[in-house]
């Protein structure tokens, strides 16, 4: 197992704390590695075999433990006695009220949970009911660049950063793709696979959709306007213009459950001088850009919002509340805020005009506050700042700790 130490310093301060650890996020982003290398840092800290109890609900060796009763009574029989049980419960959203099980186990026995699922019925109305103020979260993404050049030592010379950058915006973060040297259409079926098994099992059979045709033409849709504002309205209008009839709350619904798969990050627009959150035109990033790749091939025309889409996932990483920012009638890419500090950010692929210099770094001088603030771009130039604003290259910015 190639190490992701970013996840286990967030996870183990919470060791032996009354609090289920969730550990949340896509399909393959590395969620039931992360719960083994927990357990190896368990018992590197001295608990013994027995003390450690994995179940995985993916697994058909597991299909008859899926009902609450029967999963909490087999759960009992392994506790330790005079000791306490640490449990390590993988995709435990198959289980049905899962939540009853814990809470119960938690209240009843001597024992430290984790839990991991993909699909955000984990964070649902039904976790608040039974185990409010008892279960800590944890979102997982796929690999960050820092994790991606790390995977990629293993079987691959490391180029420079910013070379390195491109392969990372075209294979994305999926760890399945990075465990040995694939071509690009290897790399692209293991990421369709992820896709299909995401959409099928997490979507369509959970929901019972039976027009999949429609849901696709809406993922297609979204996948294809990475950085661009709209509304289900105007999904809808665009399908109409396709001769695909569907109203506006049908859209709405689909582009919920593909959040609750954790396909797609709604990102909602804050404005800046009247400081409130607005609920109109939000836009929508992928949970890695190879997602777009898989299903709608490679264009060149997609790299600038994909660039974006690093971006905004990385912020998400690192625990910010990130926003799209308006300014009059100028867009911030995103404001992102996190314990009181906050920061702006403008992501383009190039500046090759004086226009676009004005553009990128006049919207941020109109900001009149002192909070750092960003142009991020992946093109040469010579560094520097810009009447206070930092200039950096998107791959210095994804591997720097200084915000």
């Amino acid at each position: 197992m190639i190490p992701r130490p970013h996840y286990i310093k967030k996870i183990m301060p919470y060791m032996d704390a009354p609090f289920v650890k969730i550990l949340t996020g896509i399909r393959r982003c590395g969620k039931s590695t992360i719960m083994k290398m927990l357990m190896e840092e368990i018992k590197q800290l001295g608990k013994a075999e027995d003390q450690l109890v994995y179940y995985s609900f993916d697994s058909l060796e597991h299909e008859d433990l899926r009902s609450a009763k029967t999963l909490f009574s087999h759960l009992k029989k392994q506790l330790c006695k005079n000791k306490k049980t640490y449990l390590f419960l993988d995709e435990i959203q198959e289980v049905e009220s899962w939540e009853k099980v814990v809470n119960s186990l938690m209240s009843d026995c001597d024992v430290d949970i984790y839990v991991t699922g993909s699909n955000s019925r984990m964070m649902s109305s039904e976790i608040s009911t039974y185990l409010t103020g008892r279960y800590v979260a944890f979102r997982i993404f796929p690999l960050s660049f820092s994790e991606y050049l790390s995977f990629r030592k293993g079987y691959a010379q490391i180029s420079d950063p910013h070379e390195e950058l491109a392969s990372y915006l075209r294979l994305g973060g999926f760890p399945a793709v990075h465990l040995q040297a694939y071509t690009t259409e290897e790399a692209y079926t293991i990421v369709k696979d992820i896709y299909n098994s995401t959409i099928f099992t997490d979507i369509v059979k959970r929901s019972q959709i039976r027009k999949i045709d429609q849901l696709e033409r809406i993922v297609k849709f979204a996948f294809d306007n990475v950085g661009n504002t709209f509304s289900a309205a105007s999904v809808s209008k665009y399908l109409k213009s396709e001769r695909r009839s569907i109203d506006n709350e049908t859209v709405y619904n689909y582009l919920k459950k593909l959040e609750s798969a954790y396909i797609l990050h709604r990102c909602d627009r804050y404005d800046i001088q009247g400081k409130e959150r607005l609920k109109t035109q939000e836009k929508f990033y992928l949970a890695d850009s190879s997602l777009r790749y898989s299903v709608l091939g490679y264009s060149p025309d997609s790299t600038a919002a994909m660039l974006e889409n690093l971006v905004y996932l990385e912020l998400l990483r690192r625990d910010y509340q990130v926003h799209i920012g308006k300014l009059g009638n100028a867009e911030i890419d995103f404001i992102a805020a996190k314990q009181g500090n906050k920061i702006y950010v403008q992501v383009t692929q190039e500046i090759g005009s004086a226009k676009t210099e004005e553009r990128e770094y006049g919207r941020l001088l109109d900001i009149r506050d002192n909070y750092p603030k960003y142009v991020l771009r992946a093109d040469s130039f010579a560094g520097g700042n810009y009447e206070g604003i930092q200039t950096m290259h998107i791959a210095d910015f994804l591997l720097s700790d200084s915000f």
